[in-house]
Parts: C-alpha cells; structure tokens; sequence
C-alpha cells in the first residue's frame, strides 16, 4: 500500500472501531460508570494500572476496585480513614496487591491536595513532549513514602518503557471526537500531543503495515510509531489505535 492507500485504510478501521459498542468489552467501561470528573480519571487512572493480561480479568478486577472504594473513588481517596485502607489489602491482580492500591491511594490524595489534581500534575510539568510529562508525574505520584516494590506499577518513559497503559490513560481523558469513546474532559492538553498505547496488538499490525521497524515495544518504538501516526494525521495521530488494536484482536490481522 502507498501513503494514500495507507491512511484510506486506517481511516476506515477507525470509523469501524471507534464507536460507543467498543465500550461494551474494553477497560474504559469501568470509568463510564461515573458523571463527576475526579471520579472518572480516578477510576480511569486505577483502571488502566492493571490493564494488563485478560480484558475480561481486567474489567472484572477493576470493577473489584471500584467496588472496594464504595463506587466513589474521589470521595474515597480524599476522605479514607486507615481503617477504610485496611479493606484494599484483600486485592490482587497479576503482581499488583493491596500494598499498591494502598499507596496508590494515599499517592492521588497526595496529587489532589497539594498539585491540583491529576490534570494539573501533566498540563504543569513543564516538558517538552507528553513522555516527558509522564516521567514528570511518577516523580510527583513518589514524592511521598512508598514502598519500593510500588514504583514498578508506574511506567517511566524516560527508561525505555513505552508506557502503554498511561499513554492509553492519557488518550481517554484527552481525546474528544463526540463517537461516545474517549471522554475529553481534559482540556488543557492536545490530542496531537499524545501517544499511541502500544502493546503486543498494536505493536504487531503496525509491523506489518510498515509503520514500525523495531522489534521491542518500547520508548523507541513508541517514538518511531508516533512519528508514523503523526504523518496520517498530525492533529489526532492517536485515533489510529482503534485501527491498529482493532485489526489485532478482533479481525487477527
């Protein structure tokens, strides 16, 4: 395929894939279940740290989540007694345990406090590129006491990691294109700023298109697709992950 015949093609899997029924079966359902801001990017922020594996144990865990925080993850994590965290303990999914979404808690009343809310922590960090801004959040997300083993469950692009699950994060708090997918209620950042949430799916079709020439998915790759993505469409590049995913795990392109 030419450029032409390229972004034809991808344009068409993103119409395909991008609509409200793709909500019945991906980790972004979790957070529709909320009006207020601060309790969907809570829920969304929560949901996309154990996006991995599964998609049905990952829907169900994070509904485990919201169910441990009384389906009102804001009110909780800014109210929470030590007696209410004690009741995080029980959680579990892959290696992320009640340890972690202990601290993750105590970590997002620490941002809303004293940062201004998980919006201002990225629109504020002052960097030259989204990437940059989320190393700039897990310096912010650590700045307080935290068990070591913690710091594995936010990635650092600033590392090699191409920070999948935030950058799939980013994208539904960022995107706004009214098809009833990606929430948009963050303003203060760009959709042409963010990154593709590259995972084995996306990463693999990607290959195949010839948009990505490495083989590992990681920052470099990461950057090498966005540069790809930015060529089809430089105000929205990230919309192509409904095609790329879509090709993936549902037609096994």
């Amino acid at each position: 395929m030419n450029f032409t015949e390229l972004k034809s093609f991808l344009d068409e899997k993103v119409l395909e894939y991008n609509q409200p029924k793709f909500v019945e079966s991906d980790p972004i359902q979790i957070p529709y279940q909320f009006q207020q801001k601060e309790d969907i990017e809570i829920a969304a922020f929560l949901t996309a740290t154990i996006a991995w594996g599964n998609r049905k144990m990952i829907n169900n865990n994070a509904k485990k989540m919201m169910d441990l925080l009384g389906n009102s993850p804001y009110d909780f994590v800014m109210n929470h007694t030590e007696e209410d965290l004690e009741s995080l303990q029980s959680f579990v999914h892959r290696t992320f345990n009640g340890t972690d979404f202990t601290f993750f808690i105590k970590a997002l009343k620490n941002i809303y406090e004293r940062h201004g809310g998980l919006e201002a922590v990225f629109a504020n960090a002052n960097t030259k590129n989204l990437q940059e801004s989320i190393s700039a959040f897990k310096e912010v997300f650590f700045s307080i006491p935290h068990p070591e083993r913690t710091r594995k469950h936010v990635s650092d692009p600033n590392k090699g990691s191409a920070a999948k699950r935030i950058n799939m994060f980013l994208r539904w708090m960022v995107r706004n294109d009214n098809t009833g997918v990606d929430f948009g209620i963050w303003s203060s950042l760009s959709p042409s700023q963010l990154s593709c949430p590259l995972d084995v799916h996306s990463g693999n079709v990607a290959r195949k298109l010839g948009l990505l020439k490495r083989k590992q998915n990681d920052a470099k790759a990461l950057l090498e697709l966005d540069t790809a993505l930015r060529k089809l469409d430089p105000n929205d590049p990230v919309k192509y992950d409904f095609a790329l995913f879509g090709l993936g795990v549902f037609e096994k392109f």
